[in-house]
């Protein structure tokens, strides 16, 4: 844990987890913009929903990437006290230099081919500048070592230029194993390990692995779109939409634990499931987590931890085998559960297997949250 903590407040790392949330904001943005631009441009009435969003999804990754290297440099230069001005011009004409070649035939299809290294091109080049500038304020005062720093970035993606190094070729053959390492039943189950047992020390979990993991598997989420988009078998099992099925609620799988707060025969407790059951259902917990308590809490660890484990491993199961359709679709997690996962998949059982897994969630929580009733009124007495 003091690992993880020293990781998660890395500079860098504190920036991209701050600049991706804005990132969505630009990929929900132009994805309503494009859908709209397609729709008026004549799109065949043939096409089912979800290929019309695949159509549109795709290309918006490519403007998630574009706000990316815009905010992440803002969000760096902050954490670092390095130039703005600086670190943001090497930031963003690296990322134009590294884009890869030959532009066309027309912008929507370009941003469409850009968008499954684009996100990690956006990382790429911020990242260098500001190695850059740091190793340049080893030598001289701070202004002209940014400035310096900022040309020696572009001068770096420049090179790769001219030698006719494809970045994004380059990350896409990187990818390939990550991807498979990623997209397994033993990856999924280390990610949701770590995600809770970091939130019952009080770390929140998803954030200090998001600069991490969120990069990786929405790469390969976008490579189901693309799939889905050419009606071909989608790659990948493990992606971020898979995660909606594993964390009902939030964080520790809690929809349940809110609802059996809500209807408890503590006043207490069942004051704060009232109060943060309508958010559960849009997987917000942080009140929940806090309030209940579930942090610091003994008698709730187990099942916070264990909940999201059996979940993950019925859900991995069903998916690999069939039984489910793979998520094609990134969906926002604050999307509720059921209906984020039939989104996610276009798949009615996907809703039938978060419905088996809120109920499998609630028999884990149950006795668990009645011996902590227990314990709360003998307490009180």
């Amino acid at each position: 844990m003091p690992v993880m903590r020293r990781v998660g407040g890395l500079p860098f790392v504190v920036a991209v987890r701050e600049a991706l949330p804005w990132s969505f904001i630009g990929l929900a943005t132009a994805f309503v913009a494009i859908l709209a631009i397609e729709l008026r441009s004549g799109m065949p009435q043939s096409l089912s929903l979800g290929l019309r969003v695949a159509s549109a999804l795709l290309p918006a990754f490519g403007i998630m990437a574009a706000t990316l290297v815009v905010v992440l440099p803002l969000r760096f230069a902050r954490a670092t006290r390095y130039g703005v001005a600086p670190l943001l011009a090497g930031s963003i004409v690296g990322f134009v230099l590294a884009l890869p070649r030959p532009f066309g035939p027309d912008p929507i299809s370009y941003l469409r081919f850009l968008g499954p290294s684009g996100l990690f091109i956006a990382i790429l080049t911020c990242g260098v500048t500001g190695a850059w500038i740091a190793a340049a304020r080893r030598r001289l005062p701070a202004i002209p070592a940014d400035y310096a720093g900022a040309l020696l970035a572009i001068g770096t993606f420049a090179a790769l230029a001219a030698l006719h190094v494809s970045l994004a070729a380059t990350i896409a053959a990187a990818m390939h194993p990550i991807a498979r390492l990623g997209d397994t039943y033993f990856a999924l189950i280390v990610i949701v390990a770590i995600e809770t047992i970091l939130w019952t020390a009080g770390v929140h979990g998803p954030a200090m692995l998001a600069a991490i993991v969120t990069p990786v598997y929405l790469t390969m989420q976008m490579q189901n779109t693309h799939a889905f988009a050419l009606h071909a078998p989608l790659p990948y099992v493990v992606v971020v939409s898979l995660f909606l099925f594993v964390f009902p609620g939030g964080a520790g799988a809690t929809l349940p634990l809110a609802g059996l707060l809500a209807i408890s025969h503590v006043p207490r407790l069942r004051r704060v499931g009232r109060a943060t059951l309508i958010p559960a259902f849009f997987n917000l917990n942080e009140p929940l987590l806090f309030a209940a308590p579930v942090v610091f809490n003994p008698h709730l660890v187990l099942p916070f931890v264990v909940a999201p484990l059996v979940l993950a491993t019925v859900t991995y199961a069903a998916v690999a085998l069939g039984f489910v359709s793979r998520a094609a679709f990134y969906v926002p997690s604050s999307v509720p559960t059921f209906v984020s996962t039939y989104l996610a998949t276009q798949d009615l059982r996907a809703v039938a297997l978060a419905a088996f897994n809120v109920a499998l969630a609630t028999a884990i929580w149950y006795p668990f949250v009645r011996a902590y009733e227990r314990h709360v009124i003998e307490a009180s007495e």
